[in-house]
């Protein structure tokens, strides 16, 4: 059995057509055609990222054609190398859960919590002082001061494709 035999075997043994398996071990599409129709040989670049997807594939089977495609021996050693890493939970997995609790916690009832925010903000007015009349003098005064912009340049374009600038 040559070695695009093989390839094809490992494609048929992962039950994921040509364009996923390229996909899942992160080549071009392309190449598992050529590979597949014997028009190229895979590279050992390839080789390597079947073998990392599919740690439980024989490296000399896959390179060689000898012994048996998957590995065999101590359930208990091979366990151990093939599991991969658990995937990582994605970014809004547990965001449901999280919430609920929080809410839960800081929020019990959202009566109380506006009680709450009420009596505080009023607390506060109560607790505040008068400003002095010499600060608010000085909002008085930043309030009067004009804000209008002055015109620096005036440019005109022309249908011609010319133009005039005209600086104040």
């Amino acid at each position: 059995m040559s070695l695009n035999e093989r390839i094809s075997k490992v494609i048929a043994y992962s039950e994921l057509t040509a364009s996923d398996f390229a996909d899942e071990i992160e080549v071009q599409r392309s190449s598992i055609s050529h590979i597949t129709s014997g028009r190229n040989k895979p590279s050992l670049d390839f080789i390597i990222k079947i073998k990392d997807r599919f740690p439980e594939i024989e490296w000399d089977w896959l390179i060689n054609g000898e012994g048996e495609m998957l590995k065999s021996g101590n359930p208990s050693e091979s366990d151990n190398k093939e599991q991969p890493a658990s995937p990582l939970p994605d970014l809004f997995s547990f965001e449901d859960n999280f919430i609920s609790e929080e809410k839960k916690q800081v929020f019990p009832n959202p009566r109380e919590y506006h009680k709450t925010e009420l009596d505080t903000e009023a607390e506060l007015i109560r607790e505040s002082q008068p400003l002095e009349n010499s600060d608010s003098e000085k909002i008085i005064n930043i309030e009067k001061e004009p804000s209008t912009p002055k015109v620096k340049r005036v440019v005109l374009f022309f249908d011609n494709g010319k133009f005039e600038s005209y600086e104040m």
